[in-house]
């Protein structure tokens, strides 16, 4: 993928985010410099707590050559220095840096080698520096033609002096990477490190680095130089599939019950609303459609009910006809998150038809930071959704009473401005509150993934050149949209009715909540686990075709447990249906977070505050995303199925 980089770089005046015609398309005259990167070193069972490479006291050779491809070049060497890297590669964490050796396309000499040796002995804290490396298994990332390359700092070995056999630490000090290319193309490279190389650390000792570049051509094409990263039988284990047939099958089976409980019972109440409505006529005749028992037989109407024999209309969700389409407590708040779910339901579902149609332009998992640049252009311009949606909600609802705990409140115009103030601001504050703490332990810590003041203006500038505009304009079009209280079905009374207390247990919202939740949940935890595992285990994630599928089956479990949901609680005579339905479906967060918990406490070996404060802050933001989208489909779901239900009855 090039487009949306390339579509931010213009309309956005960003920094070039492609670094050169032979790392754009890849191809390499015999030899031509190939620019050999360094990433980062950290701890293996912490992925974000990771180091500059050079934060170990390493070397490099001293070149005198100067590349466009690095910016802050200070005098001619190039060791250390910092790549001309995009916005999205600074997002994702990718700062990478000149690892200062000079690597010639498929020289003459197949194999050719690079050694440096410290400039000074080592210090105590450069030797603890080496040994807390070797103890905890560091392991160091690097690129070669946007190709990762990955290696271990050292090992804990034994002195072997037979006094107890203490370990003591070691790192390599001679690596050898075999590079392979087909005609002007690299399509694979690997790094072994030497362990005859290994050498103590100690500190006043001088270390001698070597590493040997070896090339080799190979008949292996281009496009599937990436293949060996993907680990296809770790995703498209028989597990996986099965998971996606479980999760149809529960879809089919909530469908099927929607089916046999709600049209059954709705039929029902049709019938006997009907007949209620034409008892209490002047026009009685004989023909009247007969009652409809709980068995689906047909009674005579006279011997049904309460006393006397009449049709008892004393409870269901007839009743509240005159209150259920009454604007919700909060509307403002309700506004404003259904408009943001709107805009994350368009977010991401661009982003994974993006994905999915990578072979079209470029899979995104070869691409650093094309994740981010795309996440990045669907949010900017999804963002008239937002404002549409949560103006349209709002003008829909805004000539009824918000009724909550017996409290009544009018829309004034403030009301208007106060929707589109938290329409904008909503999702960008509770992901900035995040981001930013993450952000200022990274720079404490001093890691990698620390982004640079100047990243977040241009970020800042994006969203208000770009996003609060759309979000306005959005807002203004949907406050002069189509649509208004005289479109439900039903008038609002202009006296709320009151909403009973003694109801069954499966008449009260927070006895349903959990369980639709639940359902929710479970037909999603098993992509989630390997979502999860790709962010926090150095997999790469590539099968969006399974996440789009789970994406419409999580759509399709959360409208029917939604609509299961609302309907018992019209039925128990409560009207307060919106949040209701918003809370139906946004308990899946909930569940999300606490598995989190779970893969954190069992299924990673991660330690420290830093890692902690990083995957518990991401598991927040990956909780709330979907608990706000999985509410906003419920609520949709909702919202037509009570139109549609009263709708069809005869209200006096």
């Amino acid at each position: 993928m090039r487009s949306i980089q390339l579509i931010s770089s213009i309309a956005l005046s960003i920094a070039p985010l492609f670094v050169g015609a032979d790392e754009y398309n890849h191809k390499y005259a015999q030899g031509e410099d190939v620019h050999f990167y360094v990433h980062k070193v950290g701890p293996y069972s912490n992925p974000q707590e990771a180091y500059s490479y050079y934060s170990l006291p390493y070397c490099a050779p001293e070149h005198e050559t100067i590349s466009t491809a690095i910016s802050n070049t200070k005098g001619n060497n190039l060791f250390n220095q910092l790549r001309s890297n995009s916005i999205g590669e600074y997002l994702g964490g990718h700062a990478l840096r000149h690892s200062g050796h000079m690597v010639k396309f498929a020289p003459k000499q197949s194999t050719f080698s690079e050694s440096c040796t410290t400039p000074k002995p080592l210090t105590e804290a450069d030797a603890l520096a080496f040994a807390k490396a070797a103890e905890h298994t560091w392991v160091y990332q690097m690129y070669l033609d946007d190709l990762p390359i990955w290696g271990v700092v050292g090992e804990m070995i034994p002195t072997g002096d037979g006094k107890d056999d203490e370990l003591k630490p070691h790192v390599y000090t001679k690596r050898t990477l075999s590079i392979k290319y087909n005609k002007d193309r690299i399509v694979e490279v690997d790094l072994l490190s030497e362990p005859k190389s290994l050498v103590e650390v100690k500190a006043g000792t001088k270390l001698t680095f070597e590493t040997t570049f070896m090339w080799q051509a190979t008949t292996n094409e281009f496009h599937s130089r990436f293949d060996k990263y993907l680990d296809q039988p770790f995703f498209k284990h028989h597990i996986h599939w099965f998971s996606i047939f479980n999760s149809f099958m529960m879809v089919l089976f909530l469908m099927g019950l929607v089916a046999l409980i709600l049209v059954r019972t709705l039929r029902k109440d049709y019938a006997k609303y009907g007949l209620i409505a034409g008892l209490e006529g002047d026009d009685e005749d004989d023909d009247e459609e007969a009652y409809v028992d709980d068995n689906g037989k047909t009674e005579d109407p006279l011997m049904k009910g309460g006393a006397g024999g009449m049709p008892n209309e004393d409870s269901g969700w007839k009743q509240v006809h005159g209150d259920v389409f009454r604007a919700p407590y909060l509307l403002p708040v309700v506004a404003a998150i259904l408009g943001t779910g709107w805009q994350l339901l368009a977010l991401t579902l661009g982003v994974i038809l993006f994905a999915v149609a990578g072979p079209l332009h470029g899979e995104v998992h070869e691409d650093r930071g094309e994740m981010q640049h795309a996440v990045l252009f669907c949010y900017c311009f999804s963002s008239i959704v937002s404002g549409y949606t949560s103006g349209s909600y709002f003008k829909m609802y805004n000539a009824t009473k918000t009724v909550g705990r017996g409290k009544s409140t009018s829309a004034g115009g403030s009301q208007w401005q106060l929707t589109m103030f938290l329409t904008v601001m909503m999702l960008p504050t509770v992901f900035v509150s995040i981001l930013s703490i993450l952000n200022g332990i990274a720079l404490v810590y001093q890691t990698v993934n620390y982004i640079p003041f100047l990243v977040i203006v241009k970020v800042f500038l994006i969203w208000m050149i770009l996003s609060v505009p759309l979000c306005v304009v959005g807002t203004l079009a949907g406050r002069h949209a189509n649509v208004s209280g005289a479109d439900f079905p039903c008038r609002v009374n202009a006296i709320a009715r009151p909403i009973p207390e003694e109801v069954p247990f499966h008449g009260k919202p927070l006895n349903l909540i959990p369980f639709a939740g639940l359902l929710s949940f479970g037909s999603i935890f098993i992509e989630l686990y390997y979502v999860l595992t790709s962010l926090w285990n150095y997999k790469v994630y590539h099968v969006y075709g399974f996440l789009l599928a789970v994406y419409a089956i999580l759509t399709v479990v959360v409208s029917m447990t939604t609509i299961i949901v609302v309907y018992f609680c019209l039925n128990a005579e409560n009207y307060l249906w919106q949040w209701t339905a918003l809370a139906s479906g946004g308990s899946t967060a909930a569940y999300v977070f606490l598995y989190g918990i779970y893969y954190f406490m069992f299924k990673t070996s991660m330690t420290g505050f830093l890692q902690t404060m990083f995957y518990f802050g991401y598991m927040t933001l990956i909780s709330l995303t979907l608990g706000t989208i999985s509410g906003t489909i419920g609520h949709f779901a909702a919202s037509k199925f009570v139109r549609t239900i009263f709708g069809n009855v005869k209200v006096d």
